[in-house]
């Protein structure tokens, strides 16, 4: 029975995330909508992004971590010509081509996808939320100010071209925990010597989830028992499952 708190559901929701929504908003409603008591996602989606977001209800929570180490997959466009301070569509335009550009030759475009396959290292964006003394760095950017930011290594395990017209192209992603697709799509620009930006993010997989099985949230909020759409616990994958406690342990 359901209680102030919410009901005690157990069970993961792959959630489609809209365009316009935080992550956070977007699993809040989905709570709210499941009348859920305890729930968590298992991995940022900017707001602009859409696709993917793995939600955690109940004991599914307890795979959290293991799925914020998960692989990741995405379909990217990216704008060439212009390349924005935030590395995507939401920032301010701070390089252009030069004079003249009318498009990038899909050859030259091959060429440079293949050399970001593999282990690469990236900066992180100065927006982003990681920390630097407590505060995240988007603050810092915000302000104006660019701190020094180590690189990570990470893995790009495809880049695959899926269509190009000379000033825009949509490739597919897979990729280690920790990329930024931002980031990648930044310095693929400027490897080409244009300048570009993310226009549009949609992630497509994590781990073993893709977005076959994934609901938007006018269709939850459409069903009579919207509860129906959670994935059980004796769905998720062998290596997800929560440890369950037994009364007697091993000798």
């Amino acid at each position: 029975m359901a209680t102030r708190r919410g009901q005690a559901l157990d069970g993961v929701l792959l959630l489609d995330k809209p365009e316009g929504l935080s992550s956070n908003h977007a699993l809040q409603r989905a709570k709210r909508t499941l009348d859920a008591r305890k729930a968590g996602h298992t991995g940022t989606l900017d707001p602009f992004a859409t696709g993917l977001l793995v939600c955690c209800m109940g004991r599914a929570t307890k795979i959290a971590g293991a799925m914020l180490n998960a692989d990741k997959g995405y379909r990217a466009l990216l704008a060439f010509g212009e390349e924005t301070d935030s590395g995507d569509l939401t920032g301010h335009i701070v390089a252009r081509a030069p004079a003249g550009f009318q498009g990038v030759e899909e050859s030259a475009l091959r060429d440079v996808l293949s050399r970001f396959c593999g282990t690469i290292e990236q900066v992180p964006p100065m927006y982003s939320a990681l920390k630097r003394d407590g505060r995240p760095l988007y603050e810092y950017a915000r302000q104006g100010v660019e701190l020094e930011r180590p690189a990570r290594t990470v893995a790009i395990r495809e880049l695959r071209l899926l269509r190009h017209d000379g000033m825009r192209a949509e490739v597919d992603i897979a990729c280690s925990k920790g990329t930024y697709i931002r980031t990648l799509a930044q310095d693929i620009g400027r490897a080409l010597g244009c300048g570009a930006h993310l226009a549009a993010l949609r992630r497509t997989q994590v781990g073993p989830f893709g977005l076959d099985r994934a609901v938007t949230l006018e269709h939850l909020q459409s069903l009579a028992d919207p509860a129906g759409a959670l994935l059980n616990m004796n769905e998720l994958p062998a290596g997800l499952l929560p440890a369950t406690p037994t009364e007697d342990p091993p000798l």
